[in-house]
């Protein structure tokens, strides 16, 4: 029998605000979620949307998650570096008839729901988006904390930008390309992405890489249940006093927080907090209506 290879996950912030406690939450799960597993825990920076971003950010927030004890096991790496590879996969595509150019508009595409079908404008490739071509199947996959999923790509997200209009790579495209790139094995993040998985696994299964295994995590809500921003308790992670954000991230996650003591330097409040980490105990909370249009995060 082939050996089941190290669990490699990775945390992957955008570098478009300061890292909150929900932010907290998503890197400590992934974290605890491939050393429960001996593997190793990555970090990649989504800087693939410099309108959003700002500067010094990034450095930012690894400082945040090095104070926590968060260290990646191997160099971070940056999306906005990695061009050349999400260009190699479009023109793989689009050589296939997989992917095509589209200059339909948001408003054009109204009358189907915002939802691509069909182009209903003759396209301009000097101008224009280029799409995934979905297929009328149903994707299903079983998430680690929420069961049987599945997602019928034409009825319900259609045609997938993975290039925009304004040049810039969309982000279905660039975490497929890079979580095939960096070997991740299983992918722990927010619960609003959960809608997107779908079609990632189809782009995946376009392309020729394989699947992780994919595990959701309730997200962390403000007391009015929304979901938390970029400016909203970034405070708690910036402060002196870390501890008690830590044990409200670990407790999030369904673990004993009573384990973790205040006295102790955060590299050995990880480890304590590794060591009581019951993946079983993960909470299935409410999944949230996802952001944006269906072309969306």
């Amino acid at each position: 029998m082939t050996p089941t290879p190290p669990a490699r996950g990775r945390f992957a912030p955008s570098p478009t605000g300061p890292l909150h406690l929900g932010s907290l939450t998503a890197a400590l799960a992934s974290y605890l979620m491939a050393k429960s597993q001996h593997g190793q825990w990555l970090i990649r920076i989504e800087d693939i949307d410099p309108p959003r971003e700002i500067t010094g950010m990034a450095e930012m927030q690894l400082k945040t998650l090095a104070d926590f004890g968060l260290v990646p096991d191997e160099p971070v790496l940056y999306q906005s570096e990695r061009a050349a590879f999400y260009d190699a996969a479009l023109t793989k595509l689009l050589r296939e008839d997989k992917a095509f150019y589209c200059s339909c508009s948001r408003k054009q595409l109204a009358d189907q729901g915002g939802i691509h079908r069909r182009c209903v404008t003759a396209a301009d490739p000097a101008r224009a988006a280029i799409r995934l071509r979905v297929a009328d199947r149903t994707i299903a996959f079983t998430d680690g904390v929420y069961g049987s999923q599945s997602q019928n790509l034409a009825a319900e997200t259609g045609d997938v930008v993975l290039r925009r209009a304004d040049g810039f790579y969309a982000y279905q495209l660039a975490v497929v390309v890079d979580d095939a790139a960096q070997n991740i094995t299983q992918v722990v993040r927010g619960a609003d992405l959960l809608a997107s998985t779908p079609r990632q696994i189809f782009l995946q299964q376009q392309l020729g890489l394989p699947t992780p295994a994919y595990c959701h995590i309730g997200l962390v809500c403000a007391p009015d249940g929304r979901k938390l921003s970029k400016s909203q308790w970034a405070a708690d992670l910036d402060a002196e006093d870390r501890f008690n954000a830590l044990c409200l991230a670990y407790g999030h996650l369904g673990q004993d927080a009573r384990i973790l003591q205040r006295n102790l330097a955060p590299e050995a409040n990880l480890a304590r907090a590794l060591g009581g980490f019951d993946a079983s105990l993960l909470p299935a909370l409410t999944v949230p209506e996802p952001d944006g249009s269906p072309d969306g995060h």
